[in-house]
């Protein structure tokens, strides 16, 4: 009776599908393959802020810190306006329990939320890092220099060896 209308979008926006439902599920070779053909395609459009969230995200699921967050950089840099590039930057810098950074990053993306689901997803991503930030398990920011630390002991040496010296 009802037939199902499917709208194919053109190929230069069409996002490659997860291959898998349970990111604990996947192998590491399939998860290598995905991501061989992510960096494929972010190579062959290079504009596209989506392609590199993807590759930013897989990145992430094989444990790649570096490569994840230049990615998902990237994706921000590429378009700025870009919901879910923003929401998932500011996600790995709280799953690196960079609380301050992902509590900016997550409210730059819920100044972009353009619906309910959108703002959904950041707000509960702001509180989850608000909750912990309560409860102390951030890692703590290096804002002070070191050099007064680091002369002391120098002076402190300095000292012990002439009195060892002069024994």
């Amino acid at each position: 009776m009802y037939q199902e209308l499917t709208i194919q979008p053109p190929a230069e926006l069409r996002l490659p599908p997860v291959p898998w439902r349970d990111p604990n599920e996947v192998s590491p070779a399939k998860l290598a393959q995905y991501i061989a053909s992510l960096e494929r395609a972010c190579a062959e459009n290079p504009h596209s802020a989506d392609l590199r969230t993807c590759l930013g995200m897989a990145h992430a699921m094989n444990f790649d810190v570096h490569r994840s967050q230049d990615a998902l950089q990237a994706a921000v840099d590429l378009e700025p306006a870009n919901f879910f590039a923003q929401l998932k930057h500011a996600e790995l810098y709280f799953r690196l329990r960079a609380l301050l950074r992902a509590e900016a990053e997550t409210l730059k993306a819920l100044e972009l939320a353009r619906n309910a689901f959108e703002l959904g997803l950041a707000r509960r991503q702001l509180r989850e890092i608000r909750a912990l930030m309560r409860a102390g398990t951030q890692k703590p920011e290096w804002n002070k220099s070191l050099r007064t630390p680091a002369l002391c002991l120098l002076a402190m040496f300095l000292v012990f060896s002439l009195l060892v010296a002069l024994r």
